[in-house]
């Protein structure tokens, strides 16, 4: 009898858990990279083909006045991840550091596994996590899927990650859509090089997919090739359209007057790879690249909806698609990223909950919100208890009314001043008004270092991107100057309402002096914020420390 009555609870609670854990929403989390705000057709650009995302926002919501934190690659995805300004988890290209143990326990794939969820990465990495950074393996045993390569994964992923060699395409998104697929479908055509932990997912169980794409970045359409096995979208397509330069674009040899100070954004010292933007040809090829890419992912994202309607998902998943940041392509003769204007900071951020009525759907939110509110907005959404150590905000509240709000400020910066001649920035806007604050750059030129490596053979990645441990002291100097009394050498001011191409700045204008003073007080408050308390949770990872770990 007794046993008959514990068998009959077991199955009681097994039952409940499965209804539980069919009751939590599945998500879909797609992040783009060096995808600039306005690449869709929903966010204004009438070129590109986009239907499958431009039907996303229809059916969800739009934020047209998201934000990232740091417009450069691994410390904007660790804010993601992390749900925290850089100033806070201290982890850059030019940090010397990894992130620790302690704070990746606290990411939000990990918060999500605790909570019962089925997870998946597939795609590209660009977050150094553990002892050892990308060698470490921490990341391959945080997921119960894994396929994906650390760093770059380029157009053709076969050619620099083995894990891709199983797939049957070659080129990037049509490689992922194969990881998505396997993730998703048990009847899909099996991955070998996937790192699984379970033979197929889990159907009691909810799941989180984090699909990372490593375009439209130029080490994506910078590697095309055009070759004759690639779709034809990416021969072919926007070939034979005008394209227009972007507004306010000049060419190299027309710069007359620098957009800022010669001594201060040492634009000769850029890095080669954004040299296409300095003629109108560059830029033309490398945009229809672009522009191909987009559509290639956005029909990755229409067969994505497609597979999760077939396998019946579709009416539980929720899907979030933003981008790590912008990238100007010559606009005020500029190119490239790690900066605090809007080209670099603005992108697109869409969250389509298929629970909400119709009468919720098809919005547009214009509130301030940021990346780091991805993390939060999940968890809350799946109920599961956001960490203390997020600094992003809930903006599930905004998916269905948008006119809510969730902060009056944004706080953006750049802390990877490096030899590349990028200065430190720190930045605040409201949704009329943005201050930019930026410090005297005295990094060293990437030219003399160039110079020095051929005079003796070394090789130019070499001796341009290994980090050593001095580096991790310039770099707390850089983050922790500007809180101990640092001033700025040259400010900005912006009215982004009627100026938001920030081309005329207003912060000598005797007339705006209130609202500058009043956005230095701004400043500091969210600067302070931004830093938070106790010591960066990271590890010692440099090439002296780990000189083959993969940096």
């Amino acid at each position: 009898m007794k046993k008959s009555v514990f068998y009959f609870l077991f199955i009681y609670v097994a039952f409940q858990t499965n209804i539980l854990a069919q009751d939590k929403p599945n998500f879909v989390f797609i992040l783009t990279d060096d995808q600039s705000y306005g690449m869709m057709g929903c966010t204004g650009n009438n070129i590109v083909q986009t239907p499958n995302i431009d039907k996303l926002a229809s059916d969800g919501t739009l934020f047209t006045n998201a934000h990232i934190t740091s417009a450069i690659c691994t410390p904007s995805r660790i804010s993601i991840l992390l749900s925290q300004y850089e100033r806070k988890h201290a982890v850059n290209f030019n940090s010397g550091t990894s992130v620790s143990d302690e704070a990746w326990a606290k990411s939000y794939p990990m918060v999500m596994r605790d909570a019962g969820y089925y997870t998946g990465w597939v795609g590209k990495n660009h977050a150094p996590i553990g002892k050892g950074g990308y060698n470490s393996g921490v990341m391959e045993k945080s997921f119960d899927y894994w396929y994906a390569g650390h760093g770059h994964i380029r157009f053709y992923p076969k050619d620099v990650h083995k894990i891709f060699n199983d797939a049957i395409a070659n080129t990037q998104v049509e490689v992922i859509q194969e990881g998505v697929d396997d993730f998703l479908d048990p009847n899909e055509r099996k991955l070998k090089g996937a790192v699984k932990f379970l033979e197929n997912r889990p159907s009691n169980k909810p799941f989180l997919l984090s699909i990372n794409f490593n375009l439209p970045h130029g080490a994506g359409t910078g590697s095309m090739k055009m070759k004759k096995t690639d779709d034809d979208i990416y021969k072919t397509l926007y070939r034979d359209k005008n394209i227009p330069l972007p507004a306010n674009y000049i060419a190299k040899k027309d710069i007359k007057t620098p957009k800022l100070p010669a001594n201060l954004l040492r634009a000769e010292e850029r890095q080669a790879g954004y040299s296409y933007a300095d003629t109108p040809e560059g830029f033309t090829e490398r945009y229809i690249r672009q522009l191909q890419a987009m559509t290639g992912i956005d029909r990755l994202v229409g067969n994505l909806r497609e597979k999760l309607k077939n396998l019946k998902l579709d009416k539980n998943t929720i899907i979030i698609f933003t981008s790590d940041h912008g990238l100007f392509m010559g606009e005020q003769g500029l190119g490239g990223k790690a900066l605090c204007y809007e080209k670099t900071t603005h992108v697109p951020m869409i969250v389509f909950n298929p629970a909400n009525k119709r009468k919720q759907r098809g919005l547009k939110s214009d509130a301030l919100v940021q990346s780091i509110d991805i993390a939060p907005t999940m968890a809350a959404l799946a109920g599961v208890k956001v960490p203390d150590s997020f600094q992003g905000k809930d903006i599930s509240n905004l998916i269905t009314n948008p006119s809510a709000e969730v902060r009056d400020y944004v706080y953006t910066e750049n802390l990877w001043s490096t030899q590349f001649g990028n200065p430190k920035i720190e930045a605040v806007q409201n949704k009329e008004w943005k201050y930019l604050r930026y410090y005297k750059n005295t990094t060293f030129p990437a030219s003399k270092k160039i110079k020095a490596a051929k005079a003796l053979g070394i090789k130019e990645n070499v001796i341009l991107y290994s980090v050593h441990d001095v580096d991790i002291a310039i770099y707390r100097d850089l983050s922790d100057s500007s809180l101990e009394g640092e001033q700025p050498v040259y400010e900005e001011l912006y009215n982004l309402k009627n100026d938001p191409a920030e081309l005329n700045n207003l912060a000598n204008n005797q007339e705006h002096k209130n609202i500058l003073e009043k956005l230095r007080g701004v400043w500091k408050t969210e600067l302070t914020n931004a830093r938070g308390t106790g010591k960066p949770s990271v590890y010692r990872y440099t090439n002296d420390s780990h000189p083959k770990g993969g940096h």
